[in-house]
């Protein structure tokens, strides 16, 4: 009885199902060492083109359990994303511009550790199903002080990428 159980506990929890919490939690790690202040740019393309400088600022809060990012243009904040833990999951929820809530939710982080892919859950005060929201995030470590960050909007029947390219300030 006692082999049967373990031999159980070994498919269920076993070597196929440890990575995926592993490889979320290193990312979520990664997020976190991106501690401090961060300027670059931003560029549109697609439905939307234009371009500036982008700030960034990262912190941890909730007992190191939540990751924030703020974003701001000019010195004026637009844009804040939470990511965080939820279980096994990497979750982020994107307080955006457009005045809604994405909420994603992790859907690829690549072997090495250098990509996170975020894809759409839901979404809170959406004026309308065709009003302009963020469907996904690409999340690049290009190296330790450069990152991008490569924002999906969706807007009726156009779609917009926002490559925002960071370094750490010095």
């Amino acid at each position: 009885m006692h082999k049967v159980l373990l031999c159980l506990f070994c498919v269920c929890v076993g070597p196929g199902r440890l990575p995926a919490q592993t490889t979320a939690n290193t990312a979520f790690a990664k997020l976190q060492a991106l501690n401090g202040d961060w300027e670059g740019t931003y560029a549109w393309s697609g439905g939307r083109n234009n371009t500036g400088k982008m700030f960034a600022h990262y912190y941890a809060t909730g007992n190191e359990s939540a990751m924030v990012e703020d974003l701001a243009v000019d010195g004026v904040p637009v844009m804040t994303t939470v990511y965080h833990m939820d279980g096994s999951d990497l979750r982020l929820t994107h307080f955006c511009a457009a005045q809604n809530q994405p909420r994603l939710k992790e859907t690829a982080i690549d072997p090495d550790g250098k990509r996170i892919l975020f894809s759409f859950v839901d979404i809170t005060n959406l004026r309308s199903p065709t009003a302009g929201h963020v469907h996904g995030l690409e999340v690049r470590f290009l190296e330790a002080d450069h990152i991008t960050l490569r924002f999906q909007f969706k807007s009726g029947d156009k779609d917009s990428d926002e490559l925002i390219d960071l370094h750490r300030k010095k």
